[in-house]
């Protein structure tokens, strides 16, 4: 039995992300993102229950400042306590998940969407998804960028504007673009 191009993009291989089911999720994610992102003043019990209606997952007392953006939505998961700044970015193609009490500076983007490497595998249309792991009590600094198939494990912090390319271990500072793991604390 043949998988659907959705099987296929929720269990990371190649997919073909123009497939009508695709489609439809991203349609009604972008119809739930206009609803969360339309009043800044909304209740937070309300704001709460949208992303509980969207998510994977979502821990007591998890908070989003909209705008917020992404793919589906379905394939997040944030731990109790999370909080997201202002103009947040998930491509959440695959697994997303976030810790407890996790911290998540304005702009950062946590990107598992990725493309073949191959030129005429890519020329035909296909992605793929690598998930995007953090752990708890992590601090994600303005600006920074996670890209696909990281780890960052609990305690760590990631300066403003740095580009994670590999995975970051329990307690370590990584900063910069690509981001290295610094033996001394950001001041």
């Amino acid at each position: 039995m043949s998988r659907t191009e959705k099987e296929k993009m929720l269990a990371g291989e190649l997919y073909t992300a123009s497939a009508p089911e695709i489609q439809a999720d991203q349609a009604a994610a972008r119809t739930w993102m206009q609803r969360f992102n339309e009043r800044v003043d909304m209740p937070l019990a309300e704001r709460y229950q949208l992303l509980k209606d969207r998510f994977a997952a979502v821990g007591s007392d998890a908070m989003i400042r909209p705008p917020f953006h992404c793919d589906y939505g379905f394939n997040i998961s944030l731990g109790t306590g999370v909080f997201l700044n202002f103009g947040c970015i998930i491509l959440d193609v695959v697994a997303v998940e976030i810790g407890d009490m996790t911290q998540i500076a304005t702009g950062v983007q946590i990107l598992t969407a990725d493309h073949p490497r191959d030129p005429a595998v890519r020329a035909r249309g296909l992605e793929l998804g690598r998930p995007v792991r953090i752990g708890r009590n992590v601090w994600i600094g303005a600006g920074a960028i996670i890209l696909p198939g990281v780890t960052i494990g609990d305690d760590a912090l990631i300066g403003a504007g740095s580009i994670v390319t590999r995975d970051v271990p329990s307690g370590a500072t990584a900063v910069g673009n690509p981001a290295r793991v610094r033996s001394a604390p950001i001041d």
